[in-house]
């Protein structure tokens, strides 16, 4: 008797472990696309695919979470002319030749026993 329910606790551990395999073979997984999981354990191969192939999506729980992007893209993306935008800006102002004059001002310091 408890040599059948020692198989039957066995079975149900193979189908519970068979059921919770959530990763697919890595010919029919969607490219660009990895589940945290797999993006953790092959951090250097979704930086370097990030790098040659595009964008890459990690998941979580099934769900988009976040993209990993090379540097190139991401300064394209965010339009990095900030800095070079503002300076031009200021260099064609009508008001660029006009000074401000003033006068520092001064905080008074507490004094500190130690």
């Amino acid at each position: 008797m408890s040599e059948d329910r020692d198989r039957g606790r066995w079975n149900i551990l193979v189908r519970m472990t068979r059921a919770r395999k959530t990763r697919r073979p890595s010919g029919s997984s969607r490219p660009g696309r990895w589940a945290l999981q797999d993006a953790k354990a092959r951090f250097s191969e979704v930086v370097r695919r990030a790098k040659t192939e595009g964008p890459q999506r990690i998941t979580v729980h099934g769900r988009e979470e976040v993209v990993v992007v090379s540097v190139e893209e991401y300064r394209r993306v965010k339009g990095q002319r900030m800095g070079q935008a503002l300076v031009q800006v200021l260099q064609n102002s009508p008001l660029r030749d006009i000074t401000i004059d003033h006068e520092p001002t001064y905080a008074p310091v507490r004094g500190v026993e130690l």
